[in-house]
C-alpha cells in the first residue's frame, strides 16, 4: 500500500509519501508546497492544488490521509487552513484515491503513545522509524507522520475489525434520581 499523507496550509503545504509491504515501511518522498506568500490567497491555492496534483501523479499512492481540523483561536486562519483543506481533499478525489482524515492528537497518540507530544519527539520517532535524520520543513514531517498514522490505523483495523479501533464515548447515564419528583 503506497500512502500519500498531506499537512494542509495556506501558505506552506507538507507531503509525505510512505509504502508498506510485508510488515516494512518505506519512505519514498517528502517536502513541500510553498507559494509565493505575497500571491493572494486564491493563487496560492491554486499553486497547491497542482502542486499536489503533480506528487499524486508522480508517486501513484493509494491512498490520501490528511490532518483533519483542529481547534483555532483565530477564525480567519481556521478558515484558510479549511479552504487549504479543500484543495488538498479535492485532489485526492480528482485523483481517484480514497481519503481518509486524522486529528492531530490521534496522529501523535499512534506515533508516539501521546496524544500531547510535541514535534520534536514526533520527529524523533519518524527518525527511528523510517530512518530518516533531516527534514525539509516541519510540515513535511507532520505529513510523513499522518501517512504513517494511516498505515498503522489500517493495519490494526484489518487485524482486529474496524469497529473494535473506534474510540467509545462516555454517554452520562441517567438514573431515576435524575427525574424531577
Amino acid at each position: 500500500m503506497r500512502v500519500i499523507g498531506i499537512d494542509p496550509g495556506s501558505r506552506v503545504c507538507g507531503y509525505g509519501v510512505l509504502e508498506a509491504q510485508n510488515g516494512e515501511v518505506a519512505h519514498l518522498a517528502s517536502g513541500s508546497i510553498a507559494p509565493n506568500a505575497a500571491l493572494p490567497l486564491h493563487e496560492r491555492l491554486k499553486v497547491i492544488y497542482e502542486g499536489l496534483l503533480k506528487v499524486i501523479d508522480q508517486h501513484r499512492p493509494d491512498v490520501m490521509s490528511v490532518e483533519d481540523i483542529f481547534f483555532a483561536k483565530n477564525a480567519k486562519s481556521a478558515i484558510k487552513l479549511g479552504q487549504a483543506r479543500g484543495i488538498a481533499l479535492l485532489a485526492g478525489s480528482v485523483s481517484g484515491i480514497s481519503v481518509h482524515e486524522y486529528a492531530p492528537t490521534k496522529v501523535k497518540l499512534a506515533l508516539t503513545g501521546r496524544g500531547r507530544a510535541n514535534k520534536r519527539e514526533v520527529q524523533n520517532m519518524l527518525s527511528k522509524l523510517l530512518g530518516v535524520t533531516k527534514w525539509e520543513t516541519q510540515d513535511a514531517s507532520d505529513a510523513v507522520a499522518i501517512a504513517l498514522c494511516h498505515i498503522h490505523i489500517s493495519q490494526i483495523e484489518t487485524r482486529l475489525g474496524k469497529e473494535f479501533v473506534q474510540p467509545r464515548r462516555k454517554r452520562r447515564r441517567f438514573t431515576l434520581d435524575d427525574l424531577p419528583s
